[in-house]
């Protein structure tokens, strides 16, 4: 059974702050600019515009390298937190 949807966001008002965390994991002011500072560093041909040429594997690279920063980066503002909090 195929998937849908499967990058809706579940909160859209927070849409504006993801895309800020990208921008600040890939180390750029411009969240637009995010992705393609990933790929470029992951050496994926992406292009703003039509990317239906990309392999999955390619543009799970752009991703999963993102998601995992993004993770990582979240995962420690939770623990910052926290320690504030004790």
């Amino acid at each position: 059974m195929a998937r849908k949807n499967r990058n809706k966001i579940l909160v859209p008002e927070a849409r504006q702050g993801l895309d800020q965390l990208k921008a600040q994991v890939a180390g750029t002011n411009n969240p637009e600019q995010a992705k393609f500072e990933a790929a470029a560093e992951a050496g994926v041909p992406l292009k703003q515009g039509y990317n239906g040429k990309l392999t999955s594997e390619q543009a799970g690279k752009v991703g999963g390298r993102l998601g995992g920063s993004m993770v990582k980066e979240l995962v420690k503002m939770a623990q910052e937190n926290l320690s504030k909090k004790q």
